[in-house]
């Protein structure tokens, strides 16, 4: 087969040798970024599931009333 790409056998240790290479290039958040990412995450999914459990209940109320939803 003619201009077929050739398969390089799979090497464990190879692999993680790669990892450990390419985890060092990581840029890593210090203690202060990660505690002020993690509460932005955690706001935010707070608001967001305030948001939809609140638009789940009008859209229970309004089923409600026109009789689609029997609540």
């Amino acid at each position: 087969m003619a201009g077929a790409a050739t398969r390089s056998k799979f090497s464990l240790s190879k692999y993680f040798r790669e990892v450990k290479s390419e985890m060092r290039k990581v840029s890593w958040l210090n203690r202060k970024e990660l505690k002020t990412y993690t509460w932005v995450v955690i706001i935010i999914v707070f608001v967001f599931s305030l948001f939809i459990g609140a638009a789940d209940w009008v859209f229970a109320k309004l089923l409600g009333v026109l009789g689609i939803l029997g609540v």
